[in-house]
């Protein structure tokens, strides 16, 4: 047994392993068994399962298909692992890490230590400035399902070199779906929702990576996401032409030739992110579809049907808000969180007004807020017409400051602080 799969299911890394993964939540494979309950199976059954991975015996279970459903619609088809599973793919990612990334290329952000997408976004803004304002948006097809796994295998036997854990991992790259209670083989493909498949794409792309550098080109890759930035139109076709030939023949992917494009910066959407000229430098913002999804989510949350109590409720929406604005924070965005803002108090308002139910109780909820008598009366008039009640000045009296009290969090005083 090699020295690599000693070091991968020593007790330290696996229960560094199983920390991670119980961390992450998520749910239960096509066993059933849970997050929660793997401890127990596990105290059980390690010894059985180590010493099947020695002897090159184990086998993965298949991995559950579910389909998440795409902002912009269409669905996303996701494969999730048993726990136990995405333990071990966790334990063989956690040794194999230090081995990959000194081959990796410096303009390749996601799935990486120490690296983010806000990184890429602040690269591929220099080129910008510096001139570069032709883009190149290569779209590769399906590739988390279309990955040839013997080309993978090579380039992972060419960084590891350990049999051991190159047949493991090649296991899991086999080990099938299960999709209505139906089962598929996987001979191409890595299962996008699988520990090892962040790590497992940027080896198949390393070579896209050192063959851009190669030809001096200045791009920036996140996973499949890969934008080459140059200096003129003809050269931005030539360079899409050559690279998408490149791809094909070398990796044995396929691009997909309806969405890879030559664009400018005012047109693309990277990452989340939009582009913008102000005066004569390119600045960040969050993309107008980033700025609706936020806001489809924020109405979600705040729908006068879902009965659930307020603080779970702020809860809820301050986790979205402070995770949405961490991600964006390093675009412009002063305006539109003003907007919304805006809007989300009004909800809020609204929500509070059904929930007062009667007329006397929301008097006195407005008098409490500082509302007098007559104008208290008056929005209590329009009784359970939310949306005339919403415009009344007595409503605004439950104002920025008294919903701040409750715990809800301002988008606009996040941002700027």
């Amino acid at each position: 047994m090699s020295q690599l799969m000693d070091e991968i299911l020593s007790r330290e890394n696996m229960k560094l392993a199983y920390k991670k993964v119980k961390a992450n939540k998520g749910a239960s494979g096509v066993d059933d068994i849970s997050v929660d309950e793997v401890m127990e199976y596990l105290k059980e059954n390690w010894a059985d399962i180590k010493e099947r991975i020695h002897k090159r015996k184990y086998k993965p279970q298949p991995v559950l298909r579910v389909e998440i459903p795409k902002a912009g619609g269409g669905v996303r088809k996701l494969g999730i692992p048993s726990v136990v599973d995405r333990i071990i793919e966790q334990a063989i990612v956690q040794k194999i890490t230090p081995i990959v990334e000194p081959s990796f290329s410096e303009y390749s952000y996601g799935f990486r230590p120490n690296r983010r997408a806000q990184q890429a976004i602040i690269k591929l803004l220099e080129y910008l400035n510096d001139g570069y304002t032709y883009i190149v948006d290569i779209d590769l097809e399906k590739f988390f399902d279309t990955v040839p796994q013997d080309k993978l295998m090579t380039l992972v036997g060419k960084i590891i070199s350990d049999p051991d854990t190159e047949s493991l991992i090649s296991k899991y790259l086999k080990a099938g779906v299960m999709e209505k209670g139906k089962y598929e083989q996987t001979n191409v493909g890595t299962p996008q929702g699988g520990n090892l498949s962040p790590i497992l794409s940027n080896i198949m792309l390393n070579g896209l990576d050192r063959e851009l550098e190669a030809r001096g080109l200045h791009f920036v890759r996140y996973a499949d996401d890969c934008v080459i930035a140059v200096g003129s139109s003809a050269a931005a076709n030539r360079v899409m032409n050559t690279i998408t030939k490149w791809i094909e023949r070398k990796l044995k992917l396929k691009v997909n030739m309806t969405k890879t494009k030559v664009t400018k910066p005012s047109h693309l959407k990277y990452l989340g992110f939009g582009f913008v000229k102000m005066g004569d430098k390119w600045e960040v913002r969050p993309h107008q579809d980033s700025v609706k999804n936020f806001e489809r989510k924020l109405k979600r949350l705040t729908k006068r049907s879902w009965s659930v109590d307020m603080d779970t409720r702020i809860k809820m929406l301050n986790w979205v808000i402070r995770g949405w604005i961490n991600y964006f924070r390093i675009g412009k965005m002063k305006e539109n969180l003003k907007r919304i803002d805006g809007h989300l108090r009004t909800r809020m308002r609204v929500i509070i007004w059904k929930q007062w139910k009667t007329s006397q109780k929301r008097v006195w909820g407005l008098r409490k807020c500082g509302a007098p008598e007559w104008m208290a009366k008056q929005s209590a008039g329009f009784a359970d017409h939310y949306q005339a009640v919403a415009k009344t000045t007595g409503l605004h009296k439950i104002s920025k400051e008294i919903l701040a009290k409750r715990g809800l969090v301002s988008c606009l005083d996040y941002y700027l602080n």
